[in-house]
């Protein structure tokens, strides 16, 4: 009899065990718009905030900033590439949903107390450092190469990076999220190919 409760008791406590399980099981070890894998190695906070203030700082970023300072003396010719590839439409979704991100990332890091570095890394000024920065955040270093979702998750870690997307889906609907990370991994790419990164 004891051996029967003993047994039961294994049972239960084996089944519990897997239901708590299963979100975790179910939970895929790889991006939502690609294959790449979560980058779990800590967000690159000074790069995060270098980013932010190329934008226009926290309470005034603009993401068509952030690509004037990115690009340079370039940016006309990115946007135009851009549009071409993707459709002007697409292009002002890219840069809304950007603008979104952004303030929905630094609201849920507020609320998670996650204390932003003093000084930016590196300096927001300097489009093609922090090109650099951002691309090689991205760098998957099982594979040797650049996927953006691996690189938000570097900014703002991926439990940020999930919660974000899904505020865009239920904003924008998940084909503008989508186009978001399609525009932003292409105008990394063309970045990294201007400045030879």
């Amino acid at each position: 009899m004891n051996h029967v409760r003993s047994a039961a008791m294994a049972f239960i406590a084996v089944a519990a065990l897997l239901s708590t399980m299963a979100p975790t099981l179910a939970k895929p070890d790889h991006a939502r718009f690609s294959a790449a894998p979560v980058n779990s190695s800590g967000p690159a906070l000074a790069t995060t905030l270098s980013m932010v203030e190329a934008g226009g700082g926290p309470a005034a970023f603009d993401a068509k900033t952030l690509v004037g300072v990115l690009a340079g003396d370039k940016t006309a010719a990115e946007v135009a590439s851009l549009q071409k590839k993707f459709g002007a439409d697409n292009v002002t979704s890219f840069l809304e949903v950007f603008n979104f991100v952004v303030n929905d990332s630094l609201a849920k890091v507020t609320a998670a107390k996650v204390v932003l570095p003093a000084q930016p890394v590196p300096a927001p000024s300097d489009g093609k450092a922090l090109a650099a920065a951002l691309y090689t955040l991205g760098i998957d270093p099982a594979t040797n190469t650049f996927d953006v979702e691996y690189m938000l998750d570097g900014l703002v870690t991926h439990p940020i990076h999930v919660a974000v997307m899904d505020d865009i889906d239920a904003k924008y609907g998940e084909p503008a999220d989508a186009n978001y990370h399609a525009v932003l991994r292409q105008a990394m790419l063309d970045l990294k190919t201007a400045y030879g990164l």
